[in-house]
Protein backbone atom coordinates (compact mmCIF):
# COMPACT_ATOMS: atom_id res chain seq x y z
CA UNK A 1 0.00 0.00 0.00
CA UNK A 2 0.91 3.62 -0.26
CA UNK A 3 1.15 5.04 3.25
CA UNK A 4 1.77 8.61 4.41
CA UNK A 5 3.19 9.28 7.87
CA UNK A 6 3.08 12.79 9.33
CA UNK A 7 5.37 12.94 12.32
CA UNK A 8 8.74 11.23 12.55
CA UNK A 9 9.12 10.91 16.31
CA UNK A 10 9.30 7.59 18.14
CA UNK A 11 5.99 6.16 16.89
CA UNK A 12 6.20 7.67 13.40
CA UNK A 13 9.83 6.66 12.95
CA UNK A 14 9.27 3.08 14.02
CA UNK A 15 6.15 2.72 11.90
CA UNK A 16 8.22 3.97 8.98
CA UNK A 17 10.83 1.29 9.70
CA UNK A 18 8.37 -1.58 10.00
CA UNK A 19 6.04 -0.62 7.17
CA UNK A 20 8.86 -0.14 4.66
CA UNK A 21 10.32 -3.50 5.76
CA UNK A 22 6.95 -5.06 4.95
CA UNK A 23 7.15 -3.65 1.44
CA UNK A 24 4.80 -0.69 1.70
CA UNK A 25 5.56 2.56 -0.12
CA UNK A 26 5.97 5.10 2.69
CA UNK A 27 6.18 8.88 2.50
CA UNK A 28 7.20 10.53 5.76
CA UNK A 29 7.04 14.15 6.90
CA UNK A 30 7.84 16.16 9.99
CA UNK A 31 7.55 19.77 11.10
CA UNK A 32 11.15 20.63 10.25
CA UNK A 33 11.17 19.69 6.57
CA UNK A 34 12.25 16.72 4.45
CA UNK A 35 15.91 17.74 4.56
CA UNK A 36 15.95 16.68 8.23
CA UNK A 37 14.73 13.15 7.38
CA UNK A 38 17.70 12.09 5.25
CA UNK A 39 18.99 9.53 7.76
CA UNK A 40 15.58 7.88 8.21
CA UNK A 41 15.07 7.83 4.44
CA UNK A 42 18.46 6.23 3.85
CA UNK A 43 17.81 3.66 6.56
CA UNK A 44 14.34 2.67 5.37
CA UNK A 45 13.86 3.67 1.76
CA UNK A 46 10.93 5.90 2.73
CA UNK A 47 10.43 9.10 0.77
CA UNK A 48 10.93 12.30 2.80
CA UNK A 49 8.30 14.90 1.91
CA UNK A 50 6.55 17.95 3.32
CA UNK A 51 3.43 17.56 5.45
CA UNK A 52 1.39 18.91 2.53
CA UNK A 53 2.64 16.07 0.31
CA UNK A 54 2.60 13.11 2.70
CA UNK A 55 -0.97 11.99 2.03
CA UNK A 56 -0.80 12.24 -1.76
CA UNK A 57 -2.25 9.01 -3.15
CA UNK A 58 -2.05 7.32 0.25
CA UNK A 59 -4.50 4.60 1.24
CA UNK A 60 -3.50 5.01 4.89
CA UNK A 61 -2.34 8.25 6.51
CA UNK A 62 -0.85 8.24 10.01
CA UNK A 63 -1.06 11.50 11.96
CA UNK A 64 1.40 11.18 14.82
CA UNK A 65 2.17 14.69 16.03
CA UNK A 66 1.68 16.35 19.44
CA UNK A 67 -1.96 17.40 19.89
CA UNK A 68 -0.96 21.05 20.14
CA UNK A 69 0.47 20.77 16.60
CA UNK A 70 -2.67 19.30 15.01
CA UNK A 71 -4.32 22.70 14.28
CA UNK A 72 -1.11 23.79 12.55
CA UNK A 73 -1.15 20.98 9.99
CA UNK A 74 -1.39 22.39 6.44
CA UNK A 75 -4.89 23.22 5.24
CA UNK A 76 -6.11 20.51 2.87
CA UNK A 77 -3.22 18.15 3.61
CA UNK A 78 -5.57 15.17 3.13
CA UNK A 79 -7.09 16.39 -0.13
CA UNK A 80 -4.80 14.26 -2.28
CA UNK A 81 -5.28 11.02 -0.35
CA UNK A 82 -6.80 8.00 -2.07
CA UNK A 83 -10.59 7.75 -1.97
CA UNK A 84 -11.70 6.18 1.30
CA UNK A 85 -8.26 6.55 2.87
CA UNK A 86 -7.99 5.51 6.50
CA UNK A 87 -6.52 8.24 8.71
CA UNK A 88 -4.91 6.95 11.90
CA UNK A 89 -4.66 9.26 14.90
CA UNK A 90 -2.01 8.14 17.40
CA UNK A 91 -2.25 11.28 19.53
CA UNK A 92 -2.77 11.83 23.23
CA UNK A 93 -3.64 14.92 25.23
CA UNK A 94 -0.86 15.78 27.67
CA UNK A 95 -1.76 19.21 29.09
CA UNK A 96 1.76 19.74 30.44
CA UNK A 97 2.95 19.63 26.81
CA UNK A 98 -0.12 20.70 24.84
CA UNK A 99 -1.54 23.41 27.07
CA UNK A 100 -5.16 23.41 28.15
CA UNK A 101 -7.63 22.28 25.48
CA UNK A 102 -11.02 23.21 26.89
CA UNK A 103 -13.15 20.83 24.80
CA UNK A 104 -11.10 17.83 25.90
CA UNK A 105 -11.13 18.98 29.51
CA UNK A 106 -14.93 19.16 29.20
CA UNK A 107 -15.09 15.52 28.08
CA UNK A 108 -14.70 15.47 24.29
CA UNK A 109 -12.63 12.39 23.35
CA UNK A 110 -9.19 13.39 22.17
CA UNK A 111 -9.54 11.78 18.75
CA UNK A 112 -12.93 13.43 18.19
CA UNK A 113 -11.19 16.75 18.79
CA UNK A 114 -8.45 15.83 16.30
CA UNK A 115 -11.08 14.80 13.76
CA UNK A 116 -12.73 18.21 14.10
CA UNK A 117 -9.41 19.99 13.60
CA UNK A 118 -8.45 18.16 10.41
CA UNK A 119 -11.95 17.81 8.95
CA UNK A 120 -11.68 14.08 8.25
CA UNK A 121 -12.79 10.96 10.16
CA UNK A 122 -9.99 9.26 12.08
CA UNK A 123 -9.26 5.84 13.52
CA UNK A 124 -7.62 5.90 16.96
CA UNK A 125 -4.74 3.40 17.22
CA UNK A 126 -1.18 3.12 18.53
CA UNK A 127 -1.80 5.88 21.08
CA UNK A 128 -1.08 3.66 24.09
CA UNK A 129 1.62 1.59 22.42
CA UNK A 130 5.28 1.78 23.43
CA UNK A 131 7.26 2.81 20.36
CA UNK A 132 9.84 0.07 20.86
CA UNK A 133 7.09 -2.57 20.84
CA UNK A 134 6.35 -1.73 17.20
CA UNK A 135 9.87 -2.92 16.39
CA UNK A 136 10.30 -5.72 18.89
CA UNK A 137 7.02 -7.37 19.90
CA UNK A 138 5.28 -8.26 16.64
CA UNK A 139 4.51 -11.98 16.34
CA UNK A 140 2.90 -14.20 13.66
CA UNK A 141 -0.86 -14.58 13.68
CA UNK A 142 -1.94 -17.31 16.07
CA UNK A 143 1.05 -16.97 18.41
CA UNK A 144 -0.12 -17.62 22.01
CA UNK A 145 -0.35 -14.42 24.09
CA UNK A 146 0.21 -12.25 21.01
CA UNK A 147 0.07 -8.60 22.07
CA UNK A 148 -3.13 -6.81 21.07
CA UNK A 149 -3.89 -3.15 20.38
CA UNK A 150 -7.25 -1.39 20.74
CA UNK A 151 -8.68 0.32 17.66
CA UNK A 152 -11.60 2.78 17.75
CA UNK A 153 -13.42 4.57 14.95
CA UNK A 154 -16.72 5.11 13.18
CA UNK A 155 -15.94 3.96 9.61
CA UNK A 156 -16.08 0.13 9.46
CA UNK A 157 -14.05 -0.12 6.26
CA UNK A 158 -11.33 2.24 7.47
CA UNK A 159 -11.23 0.50 10.85
CA UNK A 160 -10.83 -2.88 9.18
CA UNK A 161 -8.02 -1.55 6.99
CA UNK A 162 -6.20 -0.36 10.09
CA UNK A 163 -6.79 -3.64 11.92
CA UNK A 164 -5.45 -5.57 8.93
CA UNK A 165 -2.35 -3.38 8.86
CA UNK A 166 -1.75 -3.90 12.58
CA UNK A 167 -2.12 -7.66 12.08
CA UNK A 168 0.52 -7.43 9.35
CA UNK A 169 2.79 -5.64 11.83
CA UNK A 170 2.42 -8.63 14.14
CA UNK A 171 -0.28 -7.68 16.64
CA UNK A 172 -3.86 -8.72 17.34
CA UNK A 173 -6.50 -6.01 17.61
CA UNK A 174 -9.56 -5.41 19.76
CA UNK A 175 -12.46 -3.30 18.51
CA UNK A 176 -12.64 -0.31 20.85
CA UNK A 177 -16.00 0.84 19.50
CA UNK A 178 -16.83 4.10 17.78
CA UNK A 179 -14.80 7.26 18.17
CA UNK A 180 -17.09 8.48 20.95
CA UNK A 181 -15.94 5.38 22.88
CA UNK A 182 -12.25 6.12 22.28
CA UNK A 183 -11.91 7.70 25.73
CA UNK A 184 -11.52 4.09 26.89
CA UNK A 185 -7.99 4.08 25.48
CA UNK A 186 -6.88 7.59 26.49
CA UNK A 187 -3.96 8.17 28.91
CA UNK A 188 -4.66 7.01 32.44
CA UNK A 189 -7.04 4.21 31.44
CA UNK A 190 -6.30 0.51 32.10
CA UNK A 191 -5.52 -0.19 28.43
CA UNK A 192 -3.00 2.64 28.08
CA UNK A 193 0.46 1.05 27.87
CA UNK A 194 -1.08 -2.41 28.36
CA UNK A 195 0.92 -5.16 26.59
CA UNK A 196 -1.71 -7.84 27.12
CA UNK A 197 -3.33 -10.22 24.65
CA UNK A 198 -6.75 -9.70 23.10
CA UNK A 199 -8.62 -10.93 26.18
CA UNK A 200 -6.63 -8.67 28.48
CA UNK A 201 -7.15 -5.66 26.24
CA UNK A 202 -10.91 -6.28 25.98
CA UNK A 203 -11.09 -6.53 29.78
CA UNK A 204 -9.07 -3.33 30.20
CA UNK A 205 -11.37 -1.44 27.83
CA UNK A 206 -14.40 -2.61 29.78
CA UNK A 207 -12.88 -1.35 33.05
CA UNK A 208 -12.18 2.19 31.85
CA UNK A 209 -13.76 5.16 33.61
CA UNK A 210 -14.96 8.22 31.66
CA UNK A 211 -13.52 10.39 34.43
CA UNK A 212 -10.15 11.68 33.23
CA UNK A 213 -7.49 11.05 35.85
CA UNK A 214 -5.96 14.06 37.56
CA UNK A 215 -2.53 13.32 36.07
CA UNK A 216 -3.91 14.01 32.61
CA UNK A 217 -5.95 17.14 33.33
CA UNK A 218 -4.84 20.75 33.12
Amino acid sequence: MKIGIIGAGNIGGNLTRRLTALGHEVSVANSRGPQTLTALAEETGAKPVTASEAAKGAQVVVVTVPLKAVPDLPTGFLDGAAEGAAVIDTGNYYPQRDGRIAAIEDGLPESRWTEQQIGHPVIKAFNGTYAEDILDRGRPQGTPDRQALPVAGDDPAAKQAVRDLIDELGFDTVDGGGLDDSWRQQPGTPVYGNRGDADAIAKALSEASPERSADFRA
